[in-house]
């Protein structure tokens, strides 16, 4: 039988109930390990807020989604006129389904920012390889869920988008078709199709999603939060076990979250009062129109935060795989010359480099075109191993470097930009060099990210009391 710990007869009712509690489940013991114990570094800058904002907008989106789905009817012949139902007629469901669709837009943006403070801070280099991963998969995750929900309105872009994102996956060789069959559940768009999403989107990656964040949040608690400078905190204790330059997360940044917390909600909020289509970013005007498939919008573009990829997707063309083509062959050129190796390894790069051209030239450009547009994300998985600079954190890089990661904010930007606009000539061509410029950083960090003078990075952390 367990030990019990007993408490004064004496004590405060509420000491009494927590330590029932506690005899039963360690509530105290988990606060004390993820809270009021665990140290993080004193020096965390703005950057540090958008972990808590993504949990903040995750329940967001988890509450207001179990409202909506007590009245959403997924079914093909309903499902628009349930969504109208909602937003005329449901008390309060116009704000409901407005807040889970500015989420959606909400969740993008403060991932984005999050992802971005671990580019420049190396929040991804040892030991945190697996915090890394955990968030690409929820990066990915993310995306799924983003995608299925966006068809449920069943209006003119859900329906559409999803023929032409659906679509895609038939250009994949011998199981495309078929493929693409599957996940139709039919050979069009139509109920069938609904009816997978809405599971998809309402159970499956919902469950998927919050099991990578847990352990998302467990890796990051058992290895310790990175800060601006690149410096383990861990390695640098008192005599009591204490980093000399952490601080408790609770109350110091509980009450830092809280304040990052209050300003977001009143974004957050004054967009869904007064801007909750954002001009057609968030909530596009097509989609207030009943899905049609015999008429096709004149411009389909999926939301704002799909067009980076969707600009790669459209920027490989037959026109551009010759420059992909010569990409390679410099590339494995420049690794059979200017590395050493054995023989044997010069010989499979070679090859390697033969194949793939082979495979370019023979298989459609629509295809390399979808493997652009995956790419880009699943890049990001590699990142740990790719990035060979002799130091974390940008502040400690040479300066050249912090150019180098503004243009490719800059890029990627961009590349979101032209993905909401139609297809141009002029507009074709910057997203072909954003394309190659994209896949380029990373491709090429080994080789750039340990050129240069690197600055003395610090003993301790440097922070100043504000």
């Amino acid at each position: 039988m367990a030990d019990f710990h007993e408490v004064s007869p004496n004590a405060p009712a509420g000491e009494k109930l927590l330590n029932w509690v506690d005899n039963r489940f360690p509530a105290s013991k988990l606060i004390k390990e993820h809270m009021t114990e665990y140290y993080a570094p004193k020096n965390f800058n703005f950057f540090y807020i958008f972990g808590s904002l993504a949990m903040l907008v995750l329940v967001i989106q988890i509450v207001t989604g179990i409202f909506l789905v007590m009245h959403y009817k997924p079914d093909a012949a309903l499902a628009f006129g349930s969504v109208e139902y909602i937003m005329r007629d449901v008390p309060w469901g116009w704000l409901i389904r407005y807040m889970h669709s500015t989420g959606a837009s909400a969740f993008f943006v403060v991932v984005y920012m999050h992802m971005f403070r671990g580019l420049i801070y190396g929040s991804y280099r040892k030991p945190r390889e697996l915090i890394w991963l955990f968030g690409c998969g929820i990066f990915l995750a993310l995306m799924a869920e983003a995608f299925m929900g966006y068809l449920l309105p069943w209006g003119q872009m859900s329906y559409w988008g999803a023929q032409v994102i659906v679509n895609l996956f038939s250009a994949i060789p011998f199981i495309g078709p078929d493929l693409a069959l599957l996940i139709r559940g039919d050979f069009v768009v139509g109920d069938a199709t609904l009816n997978r999403f809405f599971s998809f989107h309402v159970i499956a990656v919902p469950l998927v999603l919050l099991g990578l964040v847990v352990a998302h949040i467990i890796a990051l608690h058992e290895v310790g939060s990175n800060n601006p400078d690149g410096i383990e905190i861990k390695a640098n204790k008192d005599e009591n076990g204490i980093p000399r330059d952490g601080i408790p997360f609770h109350p110091y940044y509980s009450v830092h979250d809280i304040f990052a917390v209050s300003i977001f909600l009143m974004v957050f909020t004054s967009i869904v009062f007064f801007a909750p289509e954002m001009g057609g970013y968030f909530l596009e005007y097509n989609n207030f129109i009943p899905a049609n498939p015999f008429q096709t919008p004149l411009h389909i573009a999926p939301v704002w935060y799909f067009t980076p990829f969707y600009s790669m997707l459209r920027a490989v063309t037959g026109e551009m795989m010759y420059a992909l083509i010569l990409c390679v062959l410099v590339g494995a050129g420049l690794g059979v010359t200017k590395i050493k190796m054995p023989t044997l390894f010069k010989g499979v790069i070679l090859g390697a480099a033969v194949v793939i051209v082979a495979m370019m030239l023979s298989i459609d450009a629509k295809f390399w075109g979808v493997v652009a547009m995956g790419g880009g994300v699943v890049i990001l998985f590699f990142l740990p191993w790719l990035d060979n600079s002799a130091v974390k954190s940008i502040r400690y890089r040479p300066d050249w470097h912090k150019y180098m990661y503004a243009v490719f904010v800059v890029d990627f930007l961009v590349l979101g930009y032209l993905g909401m606009q139609p297809p141009s000539d002029i507009g074709g061509r910057v997203s072909q060099l954003g394309t190659l410029f994209y896949f380029g950083f990373f491709l090429l960090m080994p080789w750039w990210s340990q050129i240069g003078t690197f600055k003395q990075v610090p003993d301790r952390v440097t922070f100043t009391a504000h």
